[in-house]
C-alpha cells in the first residue's frame, strides 16, 4: 500500500459507478470510505476494495447522517483527501406529469444531498489547505436530451451551478482545494430500472459505458483535477454546438438516451 494513500469518499458506493470507482481506488493503493443506503451490498463491495476500505451505511439526503460519515472517516484515518458526490436516482417523467413529491424526492436526493456533503467537507479541507470535491453530474444536466428525464435533467444542471460556485467561492482563498464536475452519458448500470416510474435497462441501451470504464476517468480526474470532465471527449463538441446554435430548438444534437414512455402509475 502506498505510504501516503488518498482517502477517498464516496458516495451511492453499493453499486454502478460508485462501486467501480471504490474497487479501482482500492487496486491503485487509495483508501475507499464508501456510503450508502444499503448495508449488505455495502459491505459485499467494501470486501473487493482491500483491507483498508471504511463501509458506512448512510442516508446523504440526511445532514445528520453526512456529519456522521465524515467524522467517522477523520476518526479512522485522520483526514480525507477527496469526496466524491455519486449518490444519485432517475426518474421518468415528463414536466407535465410531475408531482411534488417526484420533484421533491429527485432534487433531494440529486442535489440537496451533495450539498450536505460539500458544506460538510469543506471546512475539513479549508483547515488543511487543500482537497477535492467531485461531485457526479449528468450530460442531461447541460443538454436536456430526454424529456422523461425532465427534472433529473433539472436537478444535475442545480448540481453544476452549484459546482461551479462553490469553486469560485473557494479559489483566491484556497486554491488549492479543486472542485470538479464531472459528466457521464449513458452508463450500463442499475440506473435506468432504479428510476421512478421505471425505465429502459441503462445496460441494455447501445453504446453504453461500462461502470469500470467511467470509473477509470474518475480516477484520472482525483489524479489530475480540472474543473469538468466528461466521459467521452464528444459529449464537450455537443455541449458547445447547443449552447452555440442561434435557435437551440433546431440544434441538431444526437439523442444518447432515447426512453420509452413512462409508466402511468
Amino acid at each position: 500500500m502506498d505510504s501516503n494513500p488518498k482517502v477517498i469518499v464516496i458516495t451511492g458506493a453499493s453499486a454502478g459507478i460508485g462501486a467501480a470507482l471504490a474497487e479501482l481506488v482500492g487496486q491503485r493503493g487509495g483508501v475507499p470510505v464508501l456510503a450508502a443506503r444499503r448495508e449488505p451490498e455495502l459491505r459485499a463491495v467494501a470486501a473487493r476494495c482491500g483491507e483498508h476500505a471504511l463501509p458506512l451505511a448512510a442516508n446523504v439526503t440526511e445532514r445528520a447522517d453526512v456529519e456522521r460519515l465524515r467524522d467517522a472517516a477523520l476518526a479512522r484515518f485522520g483526514r480525507i483527501d477527496v469526496w466524491v458526490n455519486n449518490a444519485g436516482r432517475g426518474i421518468t417523467r415528463q414536466v407535465s406529469q410531475l408531482t411534488d413529491e417526484d420533484f421533491d424526492e429527485i432534487m433531494r436526493v440529486n442535489v440537496k444531498s451533495a450539498l450536505y456533503c460539500m458544506q460538510a467537507v469543506v471546512p475539513h479541507f479549508k483547515s488543511r489547505g487543500r482537497g477535492h470535491i467531485i461531485n457526479v453530474s449528468s450530460l442531461l444536466g447541460r443538454i436536456p436530451l430526454s424529456p422523461v428525464r425532465s427534472v433529473y435533467s433539472a436537478a444535475k444542471a442545480a448540481l453544476n451551478s452549484l459546482t461551479a460556485n462553490l469553486r469560485m467561492e473557494l479559489r483566491e482563498e484556497f486554491p488549492e482545494i479543486a472542485v470538479s464536475t464531472f459528466l457521464p452519458g449513458v452508463v450500463a448500470t442499475e440506473f435506468g430500472v432504479s428510476a421512478i416510474g421505471g425505465g429502459m435497462d441503462s445496460r441494455r441501451i447501445p453504446g453504453a459505458q461500462s461502470a469500470e470504464e467511467v470509473a477509470a476517468i474518475l480516477w484520472n480526474l482525483i489524479e489530475s483535477p480540472r474543473a469538468d470532465v466528461y466521459s467521452r471527449p464528444a459529449m464537450r463538441e455537443q455541449v458547445a454546438a447547443y449552447y452555440a446554435a442561434e435557435d437551440m430548438a433546431a440544434a441538431e444534437v444526437p439523442l444518447v438516451m432515447r426512453l420509452p414512455p413512462p409508466r402511468r402509475d
